[in-house]
Order: structure tokens, then sequence, then C-alpha cells
């Protein structure tokens, strides 16, 4: 297998296993406890998966994957801080949104060979890509999943 395609396959195992942990995690709260303050005064569960799909579908346009799938999203949950938030959709409809962005992300990024993902993403100039050939498209994947890492971390302490 050459190294290109071992590289993908470690960054693509570490999503997978981040987006896994993050399903998992979330399935054992129910909509009740995502309401809730992660720490007293802090962002609550529905936030930050709110927070997850308006970044993923961010995702979609830095890789040149198509249109976001819920733009509507953007200002609430990556403008806003959520105690800012006046009208938020229900935790069972942000689940929803959260599974489709997961498989469409999934099929989407299946289609890509291998050379793709170290082609530039659409936030960086071709000349500065030319000078940091690293922030390619599969670094992208690799600081998303890094990302939902983090936010899983917070989650927990909802458990």
């Amino acid at each position: 297998m050459p190294k290109s395609d071992i590289i993908v396959k470690m960054i693509f195992d570490k999503w997978n296993g981040s987006i896994k942990n993050w399903d998992t995690l979330l399935n054992e709260l129910n909509d009740e406890t995502l309401l809730k303050e992660i720490v007293p005064g802090k962002n609550r569960g529905i936030y930050l998966l709110g927070h997850l799909i308006a970044v993923h579908d961010e995702v979609m346009i830095l890789l040149d994957l198509g249109q976001k799938l819920y733009p509507e999203l953007y200002e609430t949950f990556l403008k806003c801080a959520d105690k800012e938030i006046i009208q938020i959709p229900s935790a069972s409809q942000l689940r929803e949104y959260w599974s489709k962005q997961c498989d469409t992300l999934n099929q989407k990024f299946s289609k890509l060979k291998t050379e793709e993902w170290f082609e530039k993403h659409s936030a960086i100039s071709t000349d500065d890509f030319a000078k940091e050939p690293h922030r390619n498209k599969l670094n992208v994947i690799l600081t998303r999943a890094t990302h939902v890492v983090y936010h899983t971390g917070q989650l927990m302490l909802l458990k």
C-alpha cells in the first residue's frame, strides 16, 4: 500500500473513531439531558450538537463537496453564544440533521481519490498553498476530528 494511502487511512480511522465515540455518547443521552448546561453558565449539550452540525456544514464548502445541508444553523451555532440564542431546533431534529449529515459526508468522502485529499482546500489561496502544502483537504479532516473529540469530552460531563 502506498504511503499516501496509509496516511489517508490513518486520518480517516481517527475521523471515524471520533464520530463513533460522539455518536455512542449522544445516543446514551436523552433529549432532556441535552438541554442541560455542561457546567453552570456554559454551553448546553444541544448547543454542542448544533455547533458540530454547523461546523461540518462548513466542511462541505472547504472541501468543495457541495452546498451546506443546513445553512440556517450557521448564525445560531457559529456566530452566537448559547446564551444569545432565542430559538433553537429541537434535540430530536438536530439528531436527525446530524445523522443525515454524517451519511452525506461519508458518501462524499468515499468518492475522493487519495491524491485529491492532498489538494488545497477552498480557504487557502494557491500562493499560500504552494508555501504550505500541509494545508490540504486531509488536514481539514484531521482538525475536525480533533474538534469532535474536544466536544465529546465536554458532552461526557452530562453523563
